[in-house]
Formats: C-alpha cells, structure tokens, sequence
C-alpha cells in the first residue's frame, strides 16, 4: 500500500504571536515550529501503523521552503519512509491542495491522509480540495481508519454521533483525535531520518485564491469579578447590567 501523508508545520503553542508591516504579515522572529499536532499525532502515526500492518510505504509531502525541513526530519524520525517537499512558499489552501494533487497524480498513491486542520489557521480546506482535484472520495473528521485489501472501513464524526462508512480505495481521510496514538521518536528513528531521502521539487506555479489583508490579536481578557455565593441579588444584578452575551 503507498500512503501519502500531508505535513504543515505550525508555530509552537507556547509562542508569543506578532506582526509586522501594519498587520499584514505574521512576524516570524524568534518563532519555535513543530510539526502540525493533527498532522503528526494522527495522520502520520495512522499511515505508519497501516504501514507496519500491511506491507508498503509511508511518504510525506510538504508545500515549503527549506526552513521547513527541520519539521519534514521529525516526520522521517517518527517512521516515514521518505518526504517531498514542494519548494515554494505555502500561500493559502487552494494553492497548497493543487501542488499536492500534481505530485500525487503523478505517482498513484492508495491513501492519502491529512491532519483534520492545522493549529494556527484552523482552515480544514485542504483534504477536501485535494480529494476534489484528485476526484477521490474523501472522508472528514475520521476518528477510526481500517483497511482490509483495497477496503477501507472508517468511522467519522457527525453532529450528534459518529457514522460509519465503508469505502474504496484509492481515498483522502482527514484525520482527527482518536484516530491514533501520538508516537515520540527514538534515538535510531533520529539518526535514521537523516539518510532518508527527503526530494525537493519545483512547484507547478499554482495560484493562491485569497490573500491576507491584515491580522490581528483577540481583545484581552477582561477582569474576572468574583462574587460571594451568597450574595444571589448581587450576581442578578451583574448579570442584567454587565454581563455581555458572546
């Protein structure tokens, strides 16, 4: 089985977030990457474990430029057989979702597996416009991923529950919590990862849909007012004439 495996990185969630020229650019100084928590807990370690079930290979891909390699080795440290990465500046998700498409078109892959979102933009675009471009079926919010030859068996999340499906490969799952267990790398997967071979491509040029107008930080939090549980006309009265509904 070939398995494609979408990796983004993101900034650490400890990081102190800024911008530059007006707002209009993500400041970058002093950021700590890692790599896309849904991308890697869920996606990758479910391919790998598909992987080591079944017999076949692992390969991730990456729309970025060459600071993002330090992430793309993690991913080779945890259990990817080999990476790609598509040497271009990640725009937007039409733009990413395209250049995927063109190498995956190109080398038949069985499954294709994206985190659910990444952490930072939280856009949940890519796996669909992917599946679109590819006109493979795809299934959103997986918590569940078998495979029994060229079937896979999925549960996914609904309003309310969780749906089963079964499908024909080839497919694009979106990968969410639940689908498998977070995986740290050893030291032989470190020093393996660095021989493994990590292909960088040329981009196909495809356009970015939407452009950035201007960031911004949400409103600070605001001072918490604590109130004696006894005191019930006082909590009313803060709830009539404070209290703002978000």
């Amino acid at each position: 089985m070939k398995i494609l495996v979408c990796i983004s990185k993101a900034p650490d969630t400890t990081t102190k977030i800024a911008f530059t020229d007006g707002d209009t650019k993500f400041d970058e100084t002093g950021v700590k990457y890692i790599v896309n928590p849904y991308d890697e807990w869920y996606a990758l370690v479910r391919g790998i474990e598909l992987k080591e079930a079944n017999g076949g290979s692992v390969t991730t891909i990456t729309v970025g430029t060459a600071d993002d390699e330090p992430t793309i080795r993690k991913a080779l440290a945890i259990g990817a057989d080999n990476a790609v990465r598509i040497n271009t500046e990640a725009k937007d998700a039409s733009q990413v979702a395209a250049e995927i498409a063109k190498y995956a078109k190109e080398n038949n892959f069985d499954l294709i597996l994206v985190g659910k979102e990444t952490i930072d933009y939280n856009g949940s675009q890519v796996g669909a416009m992917l599946a679109e471009h590819l006109d493979m079926p795809f299934i959103s919010l997986a918590s569940r991923l078998d495979v029994n030859g060229t079937t896979a068996s999925l549960d996914k999340e609904i309003v309310g529950g969780v749906q089963t499906v079964e499908v024909d490969l080839p497919i694009v799952v979106s990968s969410a919590k639940g689908m498998a267990e977070a995986r740290i790398p050893n030291m032989r997967g470190i020093m393996a990862a660095r021989t493994k071979p990590l292909e960088v491509l040329e981009p196909s040029n495809a356009e970015a849909k939407t452009s950035f107008v201007k960031y911004g930080l949400p409103a600070p939090k605001s001072a918490v007012k604590l109130i004696d549980p006894e005191n019930m006309d006082e909590l009313v009265e803060l709830l009539h004439n404070e209290a703002k509904v978000i």
